[in-house]
């Protein structure tokens, strides 16, 4: 494959996925822990099947009843859209098994005497920006988002009618110089009501493609290379369909597989867990290097070890093969930012709860809210890379 010419490809998947209802499900439980007493730690998986939710993890905090955990639960369903046979916010079991966190590691990442509040655990996360759309993220997976989130608007609206809430996107763009210039494929496999067929299916979706991608990657689109239902029929959807997991949509969370990922989930965690923290901090280092307009795409790597409270690696590549450029922006970083755990949660505010909204459609490439959220996305310190 020549470096002049490429095809890549990313997917999105809705927030009635099974496992994107399981991430909201933690991210709630995080919320619920953070609004009752900011510095909460919780660590909270949830799995979904057919009529059935368990929550497990480890929390310290506030006491909340169970019952109260569980009308939560229901409120998350509810409002993703679930009353069907098989997985029903009125009637779905739901177990909790939320516990109090382990001593051991409460020691490490507390701070006390003179020593600093060390990270929730080792890790490697990784940050990153591109000037391919205005939210300074990858076309294919800025675009696969954007079909998705506005099909469940408009479902929750009462336009798109038939339409269930359990759909994945897929977005395949031709790159000419390292640069997107049309849009090759289209993928939506969308849950639907039993009395559409899939020609139905398609009529009420194509829509999307125009709303969310801009003509001129689409003009030349190919509409044999647009594939609505594939299989025919997908009417059986959701934890009813599949089992969900939280935390195991990690690409789809980022980047799209356009830059590297840690291995690290970020549903369900409090923001003391570097996992989620630093990736956040690296995207906010990532986006304002590009946002200075030193250069076109910037990937930030940073390294912690459990109870240690500084990063003990910084690595930069800005993709001009300028390796003094590089270091300089590492120094700039070094300089002008904590990166200890306390020092990113002051930095971007994360103590408040605002962890549900980011559970679907992308933690990164959101406008930021003037309640504290995606406060990672702000670009109020490309200034500093000027220097």
């Amino acid at each position: 494959m020549s470096n002049n010419k490429h095809l890549f490809t990313s997917e999105s998947v809705s927030e009635g996925h099974p496992d994107k209802v399981c991430d909201r499900i933690s991210d709630m439980i995080v919320d619920s822990y953070i609004s009752k007493d900011p510095v909460s730690r919780v660590a909270c998986e949830t799995l979904t099947t057919t009529n059935k939710v368990v929550l497990a993890g480890e929390t310290r905090g506030p006491k909340i009843e169970k019952e109260e955990i569980i009308n939560k639960v229901r409120e998350c369903i509810k409002d993703i859209g679930y009353d069907q046979k098989g997985f029903s916010w009125k009637s779905v079991d739901i177990q909790t098994f939320l516990h109090e966190q382990s001593a051991d590691i409460a020691m490490g990442v507390d701070s006390k005497d003179n020593k600093d509040e060390g990270a929730g655990d080792q890790g490697i996360m990784f940050g990153y920006a591109c000037t391919e759309t205005e939210d300074l993220m990858p076309a294919p997976i800025h675009f696969s988002h954007k079909i998705l989130r506005l099909m469940a608007e408009d479902r929750k609206k009462g336009i798109l009618k038939g339409i269930e809430p359990d759909s994945k996107s897929q977005v395949t763009m031709l790159y000419q110089e390292n640069k997107p210039t049309k849009v090759t494929s289209v993928v939506i496999s969308t849950q639907h009501s039993k009395d559409l067929n899939q020609e139905q299916v398609k009529d009420l979706v194509l829509p999307y493609i125009k709303k969310s991608i801009p003509e001129e990657y689409v003009k030349d689109l190919d509409s044999k290379e647009i594939y609505i239902n594939p299989t025919g029929q997908f009417i059986i959807g959701g934890p009813d369909g599949d089992t969900g997991l939280t935390g195991r949509k990690i690409i789809v969370d980022t980047y799209g597989g356009a830059a590297p990922h840690g291995g690290g989930a970020f549903s369900g965690k409090d923001p003391t867990k570097v996992d989620r923290s630093a990736a956040y901090a690296s995207r906010y280092l990532a986006k304002n290097v590009v946002a200075s307009k030193i250069a076109d795409k910037c990937l930030i790597q940073l390294a912690y070890a459990i109870g240690v409270s500084k990063p003990l690696s910084i690595y930069v590549d800005l993709f001009d093969n300028d390796e003094e450029k590089n270091r300089h922006v590492e120094k700039l970083i070094n300089d002008n930012f904590d990166l200890s755990p306390r020092g990113i949660r002051e930095m971007l505010g994360l103590n408040k709860p605002i962890y549900e909204k980011t559970a679907a459609y992308g933690h990164f490439g959101r406008d930021p809210g003037a309640d504290g959220s995606f406060s990672w996305e702000k670009t109020d310190k490309a200034d500093v890379f000027n220097k």
